[in-house]
């Protein structure tokens, strides 16, 4: 991460459902009743309504229409995040990667710490990921020829773009508000 300053919002304070307007609170009404809390990023991002519509929904189809397996979608997520430096989203994810993603903790752990990946296929997904963020989207042909043989397919490159927006959505919000990680995700704080 770099030791720049960032702007952190000023007048904008995290919304509670009872005090968003209506599309928000809906989404926020929906994150509690999923997750059993608002996760303090959903009660920044309902400042904008819009920003927490496209979101939640771009996150969902995400998790829900992706081939790529939970333990494939969290390696892709804390990739993303990692490289955009994103200590809330590195915390929230590293949690989901524990506890529910069936991801190995060696495997999360090798992510957050910027180190190879003991799994192979996993690795070359991290890589690809990686790589995709740092040219803005523009693997060269020997870093899709890696990917393929990793048993990938061009679909999966179109996954990792709508992973890339979403998590551009969340981490840059997050930098912007200084997101303080909720208790849930402490455990797994990331500096």
């Amino acid at each position: 991460m770099s030791e720049r300053t960032t702007y952190k919002l000023q007048s904008l304070k995290p919304l509670k459902p009872e005090s968003a307007e209506p599309k928000a609170r809906e989404i926020l009404d929906e994150a509690k009743s999923g997750l059993g809390m608002v996760p303090n990023m959903y009660s920044n991002m309902a400042n904008l309504p819009g920003l927490l519509s496209t979101y939640a929904h771009g996150y969902e189809h995400f998790r829900q229409n992706s081939s790529l397996s939970p333990a494939e979608q969290e390696v892709v997520l804390l990739s993303i995040s990692r490289e955009n430096g994103c200590t809330y989203c590195m915390a929230a994810h590293s949690t989901l990667a524990d506890n529910a993603s069936g991801v190995p903790k060696e495997v999360t752990d090798a992510l957050r710490d910027g180190h190879t990946l003991p799994d192979e296929k996993l690795a070359a997904l991290a890589d690809f990921t990686r790589q995709m963020v740092l040219t803005g989207g523009r693997p060269t042909p020997a870093d899709v020829e890696r990917f393929f043989a990793a048993g990938f397919e061009e679909e999966h490159i179109l996954t990792i773009i709508l992973a890339m927006a979403v998590k551009t959505i969340s981490n840059y919000s997050n930098h912007v508000f200084g997101t303080e990680v909720d208790a849930a995700f402490k455990a797994r704080a990331w500096e």
